[in-house]
Formats: structure tokens, C-alpha cells, sequence
């Protein structure tokens, strides 16, 4: 930014570099770490973007924007937007998690809600933006957002005290954060301040929709949109990125890999982190831990390497994801304990 007096803030941070030993062990990985992007405004790692976008946006005189969002984007931008006094129009899909419809509606958005994926969304907010001059916030459609995201990458270089790690694990659905993650990296090289090692990138999606992955199996450098897309991480429910070449482009210059995982094995390790570590993480968070389960299972990942899963968000904005079946006691009831536990 040129004009520091127009920087917008929800009070950022540092998010914490958590060692994950119990679930480490459990895994066979002795360096598990997670960076936990839910501590942030808005609780996911979208205020990166929003604080970076929005402060630019403001800077060259935005007064409204438009945006496509399977939801945490959406709040993030809506919130910062509210903040710096620009109004905010955001299309989400109707499957959309009930508290990113209300992130965005509290902050004062103009939310409308579509039957269909992302990527409908994506074509009605171009149109907005056509027919009404609105700035196009769109992934990648303006340059600010993955500015914002690469502070992800400086940040756990600095954590790392100025190495890389030897694995970083990315839930990717547009694939931004990694992007940023790699920008970040190959900047910092660029500048002789970090050796040139670059770690092996991994792109997690959801077996329901895995179109980085099946690109990546097939050695092309683009992936083709995805019919039918689901999945419970509904933050990767993307079918087709825009900036999928980038993202394809870090995992063939690292030597990275592409994995799927299924939306059991993504809410049995929710629960799992949570029993094991005391983490609330979100289904996209999750998924890197189960992807960093089979590959060190395929021996991909070696016991003693450095390995970094990206949780994305807090666990809390997806409530209705894991609904415990608890037993339900009458008002004069007491307890029972297990003595065994």
C-alpha cells in the first residue's frame, strides 16, 4: 500500500505453530506441526485476503464490490468491507453453511443465495460486475488477495526459524493459500534470504470433488471442471479453480503430490484431533491430517521429515458436520463413570 492511513484491520495476527506429538505419534510422524488459521478475524485464514484486498480496494477509491464465496471468503470480505465503508455484494450457493449466510448478512453484505455450485455463482457475479461497474473481487480476478495470503508463507517461515519445512499440506479448492504459501517462498529465495530448498507441496481435496488431483495423476497442467462436485469441506467444493496452472505449477516444481480423501475418514479425524490434541478444526483442516496419514502410510512421507498441515478455519463454523449422540439424563439422575477410562 501507498497510503498506510487507509490500512483496514480486524486486529490480525501470528497464528500459532502447534507441535502435534500425540497425533504425531499415532501417525508415525515425529515433526507433525499445524499452523491454525482459525485464530484469525472472522475465524478463517480468508482475513488474510480481505485485510490486503480491502485496504487496496479502499486505497483506489472502491465504493462497492461483488464476489462468488463458498462462504468464509464472503464474511471475511463482508466484515472488512463494512470496516473500510464499502458495500459488499456476495452470490454464495444455497448449500452454504447457515453461519457464513449469517457472517455476511450481520456484517451488512447484500447476500444472495444460488442453486448450485461456486462456479454458478462465480458466472452471476460476473455479470453484476459487467452491467453495474462493480469491483471484481473474485479469486485472482484482482491481484491484493494473494498478497494477503502470502503473509501465511512468511509467517511460518519465520516460525520455522527461516527454513522451509519438508512438507506443507494445503486443503485446495481455489488454491490461493498455496499459491500465496509458494509465492511467499520463492520471493524470500529470490531475495537470498532462504536457501533454495522448496518443500513438497500437497494439494488435499475431497474424493467429491478432486479435480486438482485427477490433473495431477494425468501429468496435465490444468484440471478440467468437476460434475456433480460434493463434499462436507465444503470450503474445497470448487470444481475448477481459475488459478489451478499455479497450483499444479508448485506441486510438479516441488515435488509435491495430489490426494483425495473421503468425507468419513475427513470427519472421523476431526474427531480424532480433538480426542487426541484438543483442537476444534474445520473438515478442511482435517483433510490435510488424513492425506498426511496415507502418505506417510505409502511411505511418501518419511517418519523423521517436517511436516506442516494448513488448518483453514475454526471447527466451530460448521456445526452441523459432526452431531454427537449423547445420552440424554433425567433432572434426578446421576452420572455413571466408566472406572475403565
Amino acid at each position: 500500500m501507498r497510503d498506510a492511513n487507509k490500512r483496514i484491520s480486524l486486529g490480525e495476527t501470528f497464528t500459532p505453530l502447534l507441535p502435534m506429538r500425540a497425533l504425531g505419534a499415532e501417525l508415525e510422524l515425529e515433526q507433525l506441526f499445524v499452523k491454525d488459521e482459525g485464530l484469525l478475524p472472522t475465524a478463517s485464514f480468508k482475513a488474510r485476503g480481505a485485510a490486503v484486498g480491502v485496504s487496496r480496494a479502499r486505497e483506489l477509491g472502491v465504493n462497492a464490490f461483488a464476489m462468488p464465496t463458498n462462504g468464509n471468503a464472503g464474511g471475511a470480505w463482508a466484515a472488512y468491507g463494512t470496516r473500510a465503508g464499502i458495500k459488499a455484494y456476495v452470490v454464495m450457493p444455497q448449500s452454504a453453511p447457515a453461519i457464513n449466510r449469517l457472517e455476511c448478512v450481520t456484517a451488512g453484505a447484500h447476500v444472495w443465495l444460488v442453486d448450485g455450485l461456486i462456479s454458478d455463482a462465480g458466472k452471476i457475479v460476473g455479470k453484476a460486475v459487467t452491467e453495474y461497474g462493480l469491483y471484481d473481487a473474485s479469486t485472482l480476478k484482482e491481484p491484493y488477495r494473494i498478497e494477503g495470503k502470502k503473509t501465511l508463507g512468511f509467517e511460518l517461515i519465520e516460525q520455522f526459524e527461516w527454513n522451509v519445512p519438508d512438507v506443507i499440506l494445503y486443503p485446495t479448492g481455489g488454491g490461493v493459500g498455496l499459491i500465496g504459501i509458494y509465492k511467499a517462498i520463492r520471493e524470500l529465495q529470490a531475495m537470498g534470504l532462504l536457501e533454495e530448498r522448496l518443500p513438497r507441496f500437497v494439494a488435499v481435496q475431497a474424493e467429491g470433488c478432486a479435480p486438482i488431483v485427477r490433473a495431477w495423476n494425468e501429468h496435465k497442467t490444468e484440471s478440467v471442471f468437476w460434475e456433480d462436485s460434493h463434499t462436507i469441506a465444503f470450503g474445497i467444493n470448487v470444481p475448477k479453480a481459475l488459478g489451478d496452472f499455479l497450483v499444479l505449477e508448485a506441486l510438479y516444481e516441488s515435488g509435491g503430490a495430489a490426494i483425495a480423501v473421503s468425507d468419513a475418514s475427513i470427519v472421523a479425524m476431526q474427531q480424532r484431533i480433538g480426542r487426541t490434541e484438543g483442537l476444534f478444526v474445520c473438515p478442511e483442516g482435517a483433510a490435510t491430517l488424513v492425506a498426511a496419514q496415507e502418505l506417510r502410510r505409502r511411505d511418501w512421507i518419511a517418519p523423521h521429515e517436517r511436516v506442516l498441515a494448513i488448518n483453514t478455519g475454526a471447527g466451530l463454523k460448521y456445526p452441523d458436520v459432526m452431531v454427537p449422540d449423547l445420552p440424554l439424563l433425567q433432572r434426578d439422575e446421576a452420572i455413571r463413570i466408566d472406572s475403565g477410562r
